[in-house]
């Protein structure tokens, strides 16, 4: 028996074709340790209990949370989610010097990989560093994955540093290709050819983002088609950062049954999300 009670398993009548795993929502407060670099400035607080109340409302049972980046390595309030509710998971933002020991203890409460935020962010580091291999190889050996945001024409630069390095990865937000070239945008289609060697999932997340309405329904069809459900992940985006006022949780569930209309697939994304994040091997 998995750990998490069969009845909350995907494609039980309990889901009410509900998303069953959010992979991908935020908390954080505004009193919260926030570096000057930071991307965004909330204006209020997204809070351990409000993403509870939404996931409850919506009938989400699960949720996979991603550092905010808005925070830097300040991890505390995630660690703290994961500590008192095992239906969430979390990543964690991390310096490549880290100790071992406190990720393999990271990883004992319920955190599931590292998060490399590197969208606005000029200079990223070298991933073939000496320092990034060893967190990487860190990283796969304990069964992690990396979790990756940037633009879609900056992702082919890291892709190769990280498949040689063995960790299972995890790209935000339809790896974000540039509108028009969309689906036949060099990055895009690099992203593709990652997801087909088998280590490499992509969030259909955040579609209010792109920078076209029309692009979210193609990106998505395109990875459904080439990657199929198994390598695909569906994540709100909650709090909706820089979005908070025309975005609502209901609407996000709202615009995933409209880029993946078919609920087959829908319920096959939601087992590919609770494989990954919640399946006690």
């Amino acid at each position: 028996m998995d750990a998490v009670n069969q009845a909350t398993e995907p494609g039980g009548a309990a889901t009410q074709d509900a998303p069953l795993v959010d992979a991908h929502a935020h908390i954080y407060r505004l009193d919260m340790p926030m570096p000057s670099t930071a991307w965004h400035r909330p204006t209020r607080d997204a809070t351990l209990e409000d993403l509870i109340a939404e996931l409850d409302a919506a009938g989400v049972r699960y949720a996979a949370l991603a550092a905010a980046s808005i925070n830097g390595d300040y991890n505390d309030y995630m660690l703290e989610a994961v500590r008192r509710h095992p239906r969430l998971r979390t990543t964690v933002i991390v310096q490549p010097d880290i100790d071992p020991f406190i990720l393999r203890m990271m990883k004992d409460i319920g955190v599931v990989g590292i998060r490399l935020q590197f969208r606005n962010v000029e200079a990223p580091p070298d991933l073939a560093s000496f320092p990034y291999q060893k967190l990487l190889r860190r990283v796969a050996d304990l069964d992690w994955h990396v979790h990756l945001h940037d633009e879609g024409d900056r992702l082919p630069q890291f892709l190769d540093h990280l498949e040689r390095a063995g960790p299972k990865l995890v790209i935000d937000h339809f790896g974000r290709p540039p509108a028009p070239a969309g689906t036949s945008s060099p990055g895009f289609q690099r992203l593709l050819d990652s997801v087909e060697r088998g280590n490499t999932w992509v969030k259909l997340s955040a579609a209010f983002r792109l920078q076209q309405p029309t692009l979210a329904r193609a990106l998505a069809e395109a990875l459904i088609d080439r990657a199929g459900p198994e390598r695909l992940l569906w994540g709100s985006d909650w709090p909706f950062a820089a979005y908070e006022d025309s975005v609502t949780y209901a609407k996000a569930v709202e615009l995933y049954r409209e880029i993946v209309p078919d609920p087959v697939v829908r319920q096959a994304i939601d087992r590919t999300a609770y494989d990954l994040y919640f399946r006690q091997e």
